[in-house]
């Protein structure tokens, strides 16, 4: 994903192709525009919330995107994320998700592909897993995405879709795949990124608005 001032190549509905500076990025009719970064540190959470620091989680968009890219914890963890409905000062929203991973060794002696019972959520109001568990040799990392859709309907439940790929310590690659909902009609107006356990140590997470 690229950076605000970087130029993009895009493809619209037609096949054509443009560059474009980033601020407002058109394709298909539809614009993704840039909102906020924020990089971690040894950070024990990484939080969006909205009217805070230049970030905008309201109405404005119907949709939003975080990306996370190469975040590196300080312990052997999974990244977790949970949303709030009081501006940050809770975050509990219930949940009911599905998660399932593809996954492959480097040595090419084992794979997999399957429902992960224990990732799951059933109305439950702790943080979801995002990403296998991403290891801490100097090389590993995890990256993915987090779609957020239309997080301030006061009618219907707020859907969100993850795909993320994780190093682990043992040298499998993880690929996960979540989705789920917010059972609530309040507006969500904040999230939260963290480690299972440890912190962030380093990496970031961009927060983008789709018209």
């Amino acid at each position: 994903m690229a950076l605000p001032s970087e130029k993009l190549i895009t493809i619209n509905d037609r096949g054509a192709r443009a560059a474009t500076t980033f601020g407002s990025l058109s394709a298909g009719g539809a614009n993704m525009v840039f909102i906020k970064k924020l990089t971690a540190s040894g950070s024990g959470t990484l939080s969006f919330v909205d009217g805070a620091s230049s970030v905008v989680l309201d109405d404005t968009y119907k949709e939003y995107l975080f990306t996370f890219k190469d975040i590196h914890p300080s312990a052997n963890a999974k990244l977790k994320v949970n949303f709030s409905i009081d501006g940050g000062s809770n975050y509990n929203v219930a949940k009911t998700t599905s998660y399932f991973i593809a996954y492959h060794d480097e040595g090419d002696s084992a794979t997999g592909l399957g429902y992960q019972t224990g990732e799951d959520l059933a109305q439950g109001t702790g943080f979801q897993t995002i990403s296998q568990e991403i290891g801490t040799d100097n090389d590993q990392s995890g990256s993915g995405t987090l779609q957020l859709f239309n997080p301030s309907s006061s009618v219907f439940v707020k859907h969100f879709i993850n795909k993320s790929s994780a190093i682990a310590s043992d040298d499998y690659l993880g690929n996960g795949f979540c989705a789920g909902y917010c059972n609530t009609t309040s507006a969500v107006d904040a999230v939260q990124f963290k480690m299972e356990s440890g912190n962030i140590d380093a990496g970031d997470i961009c927060l983008y608005g789709i018209l």
